[in-house]
Parts: structure tokens; C-alpha cells; sequence
């Protein structure tokens, strides 16, 4: 009898277990709900959320500075204060180029002289695209950026809830510089 319902749970384990994976794996980044101005991609973004990562590990007041090159994409310079707000920076030269049919709203950024590749979503954004919520496709990552360091209550507030709707609820708040 015990051998027989050992039997019978295996099967269906092994009948259900594929059906039941897909519920179990981290879904993928929602598709940009808006397009994107060219805009987006110059000047500087504070990062105001974020999920956990290990390349951001005590990383705080990060930023991340655009500027536009044309047809050949865009350079970007992120800094990360280790520690601290004030703590010493940490600075990472890149490339980057907005993706084809993607009205702006999905990139590609390349690290270590193009090693590596990542695409990156603008998966949504204020009106007057004073904030936007930036993820990986695979839904692993997500950061809340401001074009300003400390961002009203307000805006904050719907920033995060948009942040929450779209399925990241584990995030941290790094530390930025006093206003």
C-alpha cells in the first residue's frame, strides 16, 4: 500500500510538474505601456528604487548621466558612492542604442568594451517624464528613476504604486544626497 502511493504521488507529480513551472518562475517585464521621447536618453537620472541586486551591493546616491550621439546611439556614465551618499565614487563608461520599432521605449547597453549586452525597457513614465520605471525583459530587475534627486511625495507615491502594480514588491531605496 505505502509503495503503491508512492507510485500514484510520482505520476502526478510528474504529470502536473510542467504545467505548475511556468506559475513558479519569475515572470517577465510587462511590455512599455508608453513611447519614449528622445529626450529621455540625455541629461542626468537619479535612481530612486530599485530591486536588490548583487552589482549594486552597498551602492547609494547612483546615478545615471545620458548623452545623446546621434545615430550612433548614446554614452552613459553611472555612479554609484560606495557606503555612503558621500562615500566614494564608483564610475562605469558605457554605450548604449535604442532598439529599432520600439518608439523609444526599449534600449540595448553594452559593458566592458561590448563583452557584454543588456536590453533594457522603459516599461512606464510620468507625463512630463520627470520619473520612469526601467527594468530588464526578463523581469529580474527594476529601477525607479527621477530626474530630480529627492522627488515630491506625490509623485513618489504614484511612482512606486506603478512600480508595485507592474509586480515588484521587493525593492530598496538608496540614499541620496540632502537636497
Amino acid at each position: 500500500m505505502r509503495i503503491r502511493s508512492f507510485v500514484l504521488a510520482a505520476t502526478l507529480v510528474a504529470i502536473l510538474a510542467p504545467s505548475l513551472a511556468p506559475s513558479l518562475a519569475l515572470a517577465a517585464a510587462q511590455p512599455p505601456s508608453k513611447p519614449v521621447s528622445a529626450a529621455f536618453y540625455t541629461g542626468k537620472w537619479y535612481e530612486v528604487a530599485r530591486t536588490p541586486n548583487a552589482g549594486q551591493r552597498d551602492c547609494q546616491a547612483a546615478t545615471t548621466q545620458f548623452t545623446d550621439k546621434g545615430a550612433e546611439g548614446f554614452t552613459v556614465v553611472q555612479i554609484c558612492h560606495k557606503g555612503s551618499a558621500s562615500g566614494p565614487p564608483k564610475t562605469f563608461n558605457t554605450t548604449g542604442k535604442i532598439a529599432a520599432g520600439s518608439q523609444n521605449a526599449k534600449f540595448r547597453m553594452s559593458f566592458l568594451g561590448g563583452l557584454k549586452k543588456q536590453e533594457y525597457w522603459v516599461l512606464d513614465r510620468a507625463g512630463d517624464q520627470s520619473w520612469a520605471i526601467m527594468a530588464t525583459p526578463g523581469g529580474n530587475f527594476v529601477w525607479l528613476l527621477s530626474r530630480d534627486a529627492v522627488m515630491s511625495p506625490a509623485a513618489r507615491a504614484t511612482a512606486l504604486a506603478r512600480v508595485k502594480a507592474l509586480g515588484y514588491a521587493k525593492l530598496e531605496f538608496p540614499k541620496q544626497p540632502p537636497a
